[in-house]
C-alpha cells in the first residue's frame, strides 16, 4: 500500500498537523515539531502531545506513515566545535520530541563541510553525531535525506550515504529518505522508466532498500546534475509525469511515507488524487 501525503503546517501546535493532512486526503504526512529556523524552541506541552496522538489515532495515522523533519539549521558534520555542539544538541532535542510524540523516525539533511574539512572527515562527523544521539534515545530511527549537492552539502551520492551508515553502530536505527528532485539534481536520471530503474538498482546495490524509510516526491525545476535544489509541482518540471507513474506502480516503495514538498500548496490535494490514480492504472 502507498502512503501519500505532504509536508503540512504545524502552525499553532503539532496537534494541527494531522488535521491539515486529513483535509488534503492524505494517509501520510511530514511536519516540523518545532520552528525549523530557530535553534531553541519551547518544550512540547502535555496537551499538544496528547492531542497530536489522539488525532493521529482518529484519522488513522500510524508512526510508519509520518516523517517528521528536523531544523534546517542543524549541520551534523560541522567543521567547527561550536557549530557541531549546537547542532548535536538541537538534533538530540528533535529526536526526543519524536519520542514524546510516539514517532519512530526523524528525517534530516546530513551536513556540510563548509570548505573547512575533507569530505571523509565530514561524513565521519555525521556518523559520530548520529551515534551520540542514538545512544541517548530509543525507538526513533535517524533517516538521512539525500541532497542535491548544492554548495558544500554532502549526502548527494548514494556512496556518501553508505559511508555514513557504515560508521553508525546501531544499523537498526538508521535509514534513508530519497528525494526525487534532489536525486535528479545530483545526477541520477529518474525521468524515464529505464533510467529510473537503473538509478534504484544502483541504490539497492550501494545502500539497500532495507534502509529506505521514506521519500519526498518533487518534480525538478533545474536540470540533471545541476546540483541546484528547486522543487516543482508533479509533472510540471523536468522529471515529468513518467517518474511518478513508475514509482507509484513499484512495490519497493510500499508502506513508507511518500511526501510531497511541491511548491504550490493549493495543488496538494489534486496531486495526491493523481498519484493514487497512477497507482491503480
Amino acid at each position: 500500500m502507498k502512503y501519500i501525503g505532504a509536508h503540512v503546517s504545524a502552525s499553532g501546535g503539532v496537534e494541527n498537523a494531522p488535521l491539515n493532512a486529513q483535509e488534503i486526503g492524505a494517509n501520510a504526512f511530514a511536519l516540523f515539531t518545532k520552528n525549523q529556523r530557530q535553534w531553541i524552541a519551547s518544550p512540547l506541552t502535555k496537551k499538544s502531545i496528547d492531542l497530536f496522538k489522539e488525532r493521529c489515532e482518529l484519522f488513522g495515522f500510524k508512526p510508519h506513515q509520518i516523517l517528521p523533519h528536523d531544523s534546517y539549521l542543524i549541520n551534523l558534520g560541522h567543521p567547527e566545535e561550536e557549530g557541531l555542539s549546537k547542532s548535536r544538541a538541537a538534533f538530540l532535542d528533535e529526536i526526543q520530541r519524536c519520542e514524546q510524540l510516539g514517532l519512530d523516525r526523524l528525517n534530516f539533511h546530513p551536513g556540510s563541510h563548509l570548505n573547512k574539512i575533507s569530505i571523509d572527515d565530514c561524513l565521519l562527523r555525521i556518523s559520530e553525531s548520529i551515534n551520540i544521539t542514538l545512544d541517548k534515545t530509543q525507538g526513533v530511527t535517524a533517516v538521512i535525506e539525500n541532497t542535491a549537492g548544492q554548495g558544500t552539502n554532502l549526502g548527494f551520492t548514494f556512496e556518501q550515504i553508505a559511508q555514513i551508515i557504515d560508521k553508525v553502530e546501531d544499523k537498526s536505527r538508521v535509514g534513508v529518505c530519497i528525494d526525487t528532485c534532489h536525486s535528479f539534481a545530483a545526477g541520477y536520471d529518474l525521468s524515464t522508466k529505464d533510467s529510473f530503474n537503473q538509478a534504484f538498482d544502483h541504490f539497492n546495490k550501494i545502500i539497500g532498500f532495507e534502509y529506505l524509510r521514506g521519500m519526498h516526491l518533487n518534480d525538478a525545476k533545474k536540470g540533471l546534475n545541476s546540483r541546484v535544489d528547486r522543487h516543482d509541482s508533479i509533472g510540471a518540471g523536468l522529471l515529468g509525469e513518467e517518474t511518478f507513474k513508475v514509482l507509484m506502480k513499484d512495490s519497493r516503495f510500499d508502506n513508507i511515507p511518500l511526501i510531497l514538498e511541491t511548491p504550490n500548496v493549493d495543488l496538494w490535494k489534486d496531486e495526491i488524487i493523481q498519484l493514487r490514480e497512477w497507482e491503480k492504472e
